[in-house]
């Protein structure tokens, strides 16, 4: 697997590494996924929202709603190796700066210490004036199963 490292700039100022998985099926139809590192690209991403508002609900379950906007250069649904994958296929973690520092880590949980995973909820292109695709936008969102071994 040949993995990929783009560069920053003032339009994509962090780092990010995609993942994709390998799917394989158990002898009893249950389906595990091995997550494989494929490309490090360069991305900007922020709140969703600009107000101000909790992020932990307190109800029966505590949610977290931990949802970013972003963009990327490229589309992440393909892969280094031009494999198309779908966007439950992919997710998106240790967002940092350009000097490697995390900016989104896990204070508790599995992945104490760890930069926390994104599952990606949008993946749209933005076309230009003269029709050209200029960047895609990307919505992530903070995934439930902080568990999972990257």
């Amino acid at each position: 697997m040949q993995i990929v490292c783009e560069t920053t700039n003032v339009f994509y100022p962090l780092l990010a590494d995609v993942y994709y998985p390998i799917v394989e099926q158990g002898p009893y139809g249950n389906v595990a996924k091995q997550w494989m590192l494929d490309a490090t690209i360069a991305c900007s991403f922020a709140s969703l929202s600009s107000k101000t508002k909790e992020e932990v609900k307190p109800n029966v379950h505590i949610t977290l709603d931990n949802i970013l906007i972003g963009r990327t250069k490229n589309d992440i649904r393909i892969s280094s190796l031009a494999a198309a994958n779908s966007i439950t296929n992919i997710i998106i973690t240790n967002i940092r700066d350009n000097n490697g520092n995390p900016i989104y880590i896990e204070t508790s949980g599995p992945r104490t210490g760890k930069s926390t995973i994104f599952e990606v909820a949008t993946n749209d292109p933005i076309v230009g004036a003269f029709g050209k695709v200029e960047y895609y936008k990307v919505l992530i969102r903070r995934s439930e199963n902080q568990g999972v071994d990257v």
